[in-house]
């Protein structure tokens, strides 16, 4: 062990068996102080140093973009932090309408209008209806079944919208038959017959397309409707005897021809006349309409 000489100072620092000098005595105070904080800021440094985490060397990076997930889709469409969708640059499919035909532009008739009341209420129409005298029907020979139509009364200018259901009048210079009810719209009750404008608000696209029969006589006896069908049939084809059932019991309709077109059916009503002398009227032939009907005579 190595004593302490006499007037040297207790500090040293031992650097090594291999340094060059085996002991350092400093001797002037100021310089063993610099000493000492040389050693203390040393000291400080190498704690600090030690302190410090490792950094993580990082492979090269790939010449190749990373891949980024997808985010997870929502499954529900009321999100509060959902992103709205892009608008689309293309229109926005409308629910499509049906296509309804337009109605002939103008399409008008004027003539002479009717009611009927009882005995016919309660009946069957021509249309397979039971005929109620206090709804907005009508009864007319050409126009189809359904037809709206708005009928004015010309002396007052009242007008009703009635709806057709029925086949008639069978009367010549009329045009149509009212309801009871219609006729009080237009106040025709008391008059009876009144010139009216008929004007088509919707059905057919053309209330005159179709076909059309011309009836040529009404008979209480069966028989005569016969004879008179027999007659017809060596020049006019085809003929037919269609019942009905009137408030006056069963009459006996024979008509003539299928023409197609009101128009062309109108024209052979006109030679029928004029060579036969007949009492004519053009009416629309109903497919699948009930035989037996409340249209009038």
């Amino acid at each position: 062990m190595t004593g302490i000489l006499p007037g040297e100072s207790p500090y040293r620092c031992e650097r090594g068996k291999d340094a060059a000098a085996s002991t350092f005595r400093p001797r002037h105070p100021f310089v063993r102080h610099a000493k000492a904080a040389l050693l203390l800021l040393l000291a400080l440094v190498i704690s600090g140093c030690g302190a410090r985490k490792p950094v993580a060397s990082h492979p090269p990076a790939s010449s190749q973009p990373a891949t980024t997930p997808e985010p997870a889709k929502e499954t529900t469409n009321n999100s509060a932090s959902a992103t709205p969708p892009a608008a689309s640059s293309k229109p926005i499919a409308r629910r499509s309408r049906p296509v309804v035909p337009p109605l002939p532009q103008g399409f008008t008739e004027e003539g002479n209008a009717s009611w009927y009341g009882i005995p016919f209420n309660g009946r069957r129409s021509s249309n397979g209806e039971i005929y109620d005298m206090y709804k907005m029907t009508a009864a007319h020979r050409t126009y189809p079944f359904d037809t709206v139509v708005r009928v004015t009364n010309l002396s007052n200018g009242k007008s009703a919208v009635v709806r057709i259901t029925d086949r008639g009048p069978f009367v010549e210079n009329r045009v149509i038959d009212l309801s009871f009810a219609a006729a009080q719209e237009i106040e025709s009750i008391g008059p009876g017959v009144v010139r009216v404008r008929l004007e088509v608000v919707s059905g057919a696209s053309d209330p005159t397309g179709g076909y059309f029969t011309v009836q040529v006589g009404a008979f209480r006896e069966r028989a005569n409707a016969e004879r008179l069908r027999e007659r017809l049939n060596a020049a006019y084809s085809p003929i037919f005897i269609q019942p009905f059932d009137s408030a006056d019991g069963t009459l006996y309709r024979v008509r003539v021809g299928k023409i197609a077109g009101e128009d062309e059916a109108r024209q052979y009503a006109a030679r029928l006349h004029a060579k036969e002398d007949f009492t004519t009227f053009v009416v629309r032939l109903d497919e699948g309409a009930p035989a037996n009907g409340t249209s009038k005579e």
